[in-house]
């Protein structure tokens, strides 16, 4: 399988700073100054929405019509994955109130848009034993070699991540990743904030992952599939310089999706070597990444049929 043509997303509600996701995720700021931020939201992932369409990607919006409390419901690849054969994936949210954003009609919006559902594999129910895999937030797949990454975190638990590899007959990298928060080294919550799976090339923090035979593992299996190595600073992380996804667009091209503050803090270097590959397309999103500690590609759930 190579990059999706056709993805959820999931328009902001009652958008806020997740006092629960907050315990963990360190890029999530919750003390900004009071503004409109709905409709601040709203105009960032409808610009983002825009510029998706404009390359021919196949955009499917749900729009939410109850209250639930649910602030990061823009962020639907945590959740929910989709797979070849009609195989959907629902996972466990390490914040309570996350986990109402698995809204069943969600999957009959998916159905009446013409794409099936003819399997779920659900794994909520380890949330009772308090054991988590936020779906493309935990894990980056690479599809087409079947390898599936994974930092693991509070939110990303060993024994769910090689479950999943086993269901989906993915191999499994396992590893962690950290940040340095105030003086001391704490684990990145989602490893899709610090490396990009794309079909020629991987864009990674390799600086994070502090031990060195994990550091060469990984890097030896990117060689092997024949990944160019694009790496990235811790502090390029804070921009959310990792979390960037691949699409293709009309004419089969290539596209990097990522934010504009993504963009403006890579090097000219990175650009570049992106560029061999990928087209970049970028748009500001700074409520969306403030607010929730997450950018465009927790944004977006790839549709596999």
């Amino acid at each position: 399988m190579e990059s999706p043509t056709t993805l959820l997303l999931i328009r902001p509600s009652h958008i806020r700073s997740n006092e629960e996701t907050a315990l963990n995720n360190y890029y999530q700021q919750s003390h900004l100054q009071h503004q409109d931020f709905e409709t601040l939201a709203h105009q960032e992932f409808n610009n983002l929405v825009d510029q998706l369409n404009v390359i021919g990607v196949n955009t499917l919006v749900y729009e939410i019509n109850d209250d639930l409390n649910t602030p990061d419901a823009h962020f639907p690849n945590n959740w929910i994955s989709f797979h070849e054969n009609g195989i959907v994936a629902l996972y466990p949210m390490f914040a309570s109130n996350r986990r109402l954003e698995r809204r069943k009609s969600v999957l009959t919006f998916i159905k009446q848009q013409g794409y099936s559902n003819r399997k779920i594999i659900d794994y909520s129910d380890y949330e009772l034993k308090e054991v988590f895999l936020e779906g493309t937030g935990s894990l980056v797949l690479d599809r087409p070699n079947k390898i599936a990454y994974c930092a693991l975190s509070a939110r990303s638990h060993l024994l769910l991540f090689e479950q999943f590899c086993q269901d989906f007959n993915y191999t499994p990298v396992a590893f962690t990743a950290n940040q340095t928060v105030g003086n001391r080294r704490k684990p990145i919550y989602h490893t899709n904030v610090m490396m990009c799976i794309a079909d020629a090339y991987a864009v990674i923090c390799l600086d994070s992952i502090d031990d060195e035979r994990e550091r060469k593992h990984i890097i030896n299996c990117l060689i092997t599939t024949q990944k160019e190595v694009i790496e990235l600073t811790e502090e390029q992380l804070t921009h959310f310089a990792g979390n960037l996804f691949e699409v293709k667009g009309r004419n089969h091209n290539s596209y990097l999706v990522m934010s504009s503050s993504a963009y403006h803090c890579l090097t000219e270097k990175q650009l570049k070597q992106i560029e061999i590959h990928s087209i970049i397309i970028h748009t500001p999103i700074p409520t969306i990444e403030k607010l929730g500690g997450g950018s465009v590609r927790c944004m977006m759930a790839e549709i596999v049929h």
